[in-house]
């Protein structure tokens, strides 16, 4: 750049925006990934303990995983896309890989979300031992909620010691002044 154009910069500061050009350039990829993979997943989290109790409507209806997860990926894809595309490709999975445990597993790997994984191991019991996926799904589906509540239990209790300091500064000020105004 300093070559092209024809900027009256002394080395050290031409030095400087190099560095500073490269700083940028190096972190800032890692710092868009990372923040778009925590939207990713704070989106299927808030989704997921919908679609796993649809999921087990689906599958206490007598329909197959198969088809209960292509209904679920349909139906919550107004709540969440990025779930609706993670259980499509679970589907689609399903379907074409002659292993069921292998796409629940990747389920749980792509997502990274706890709950999803409970959810994969337990299906991938099920699928081993025989046992009925509704009562799996149905136990992962109080955990999934319960996890869920305990997040909103957890980000209340933190509220407090976060508005004390606003509170002092800007409630405390007005409230004097209007006290002992008159």
């Amino acid at each position: 750049v300093f070559f092209v154009s024809d900027l009256e910069w002394v080395f050290p500061l031409k030095a400087a925006a190099c560095i500073g050009g490269a700083l940028v350039g190096y972190y800032l990829p890692d710092l868009y990934i990372s923040n778009r993979t925590q939207k990713r997943q704070q989106s299927i989290m808030r989704a997921f303990p919908d679609a796993l109790d649809l999921l087990l409507i689906c599958v206490e209806a007598g329909m197959s995983i198969e088809s209960a997860f292509n209904r679920v990926s349909t139906e919550i894809g107004t709540q969440s896309v990025e779930l609706a595309e993670e259980l499509g490709l679970t589907t689609a999975e399903l379907s074409y890989l002659p292993d069921r445990r292998v796409a629940f597993s990747n389920l749980a790997s792509r997502c990274g979300h706890p709950g999803v994984k409970s959810v994969s191991a337990a299906l991938v019991q099920s699928e081993k031992y025989g046992t009925p996926m509704g009562q799996a799904l149905r136990v992962t589906a109080q955990e999934s909620r319960e996890m869920r509540m305990s997040e909103a239990e957890r980000k209340a209790a933190a509220l407090p010691p976060k508005l004390t300091v606003p509170m002092i500064l800007f409630f405390l000020p007005c409230l004097f002044v209007v006290i002992l105004g008159p």
